[in-house]
């Protein structure tokens, strides 16, 4: 696996993967990497002829309260997953090649960012976005994967794609999920041994959510015992249960398809994410 970190490198090694009209998939991550990132890995590799990954903390999705420096890196670690995953390329720059001095231009994705995750973290989605255009210049992949865990970045980017016209194919990528339900995360190992366990009632409030509302029970009620549930299992707080149109992110309080249940809750100083199909 090349391991690349400069953009006239990068150039050079992309124009040999595609070699032979070869095709090139992209994973973009920021490091910290376990089995639902190389899920994406796996099928990026069914659907294309090379992988490329990137690793790069992008310090303009961190907010003023979210603390940049102590993101978990290790990219030794990560670099040897990817090997043994059969990744081709690995592009880690550093952030002074991805935002040179003098960088001024940023995307602003408006409404699609401003709620859900987007209220709790103002300017999230915007940093998301610039650097994910970025990354779609600096590699020139045929298809990018990203994946469902974060059902508002994959909607956001889905659209950037079509407004900027990226001729790139969006795919998503399931969720990965422990046997309990919870779904994969680098935030899971901040929880306790205690938190790891209440965990689990959260893909569980929202998996009976999302049937109940399937089989036309009231969407406010189903929400409602959805957040009842979520807090009686021993989180702190929630930040919503919500559900909404799948491709446009618009509120539903009645359903129609396709939905996609959403949530955001606190279990001590930990935030997850998840979310459901509803059909």
């Amino acid at each position: 696996m090349q391991i690349i970190r400069d953009i006239a490198t990068l150039h050079r090694a992309i124009d040999a993967l595609k070699l032979g009209r070869k095709s090139v998939a992209l994973v973009p991550t920021m490091g910290a990497l376990h089995n639902g990132h190389l899920s994406l890995v796996r099928m990026a590799r069914r659907v294309a002829d090379h992988v490329v990954v990137s690793i790069f903390v992008n310090p303009t999705q961190f907010g003023p309260n979210e603390d940049f420096d102590a993101y978990p890196r290790d990219e030794g670690r990560d670099a040897a997953l990817l090997v043994d995953a059969g990744t081709a390329l690995l592009w880690a720059p550093a952030v002074d090649v991805m935002y040179p001095d003098g960088h001024r231009t940023h995307i602003e994705v408006a409404e699609l960012g401003a709620e859900y995750c987007g209220a709790a973290r103002p300017g999230h989605f915007d940093g998301v976005a610039t650097v994910v255009a970025k990354l779609f210049n600096q590699v020139r992949p045929d298809v990018a994967i990203f994946g469902e865990k974060d059902w508002q970045q994959l909607a956001i980017i889905r659209r950037m794609a079509r407004d900027l016209d990226f001729a790139i194919d969006i795919l998503g990528a399931p969720i990965a999920r422990d046997s309990d339900g919870l779904a994969l995360s680098s935030r899971n190992a901040y929880l306790t041994k205690d938190q790891r366990a209440a965990a689990a009632a959260f893909p569980a409030a929202l998996q009976a959510a999302a049937q109940a509302i399937a089989a036309g029970e009231d969407v406010e009620r189903s929400l409602a015992r959805a957040e009842a549930a979520i807090v009686a299992g021993g989180f702190d707080s929630i930040d919503y249960v919500a559900l909404a149109d799948a491709d446009s992110l618009e509120r539903l309080t009645e359903f129609r398809a396709p939905a996609r249940l959403l949530a955001a809750a606190r279990i001590g100083k930990t935030r997850l994410i998840d979310n459901l199909a509803v059909s």
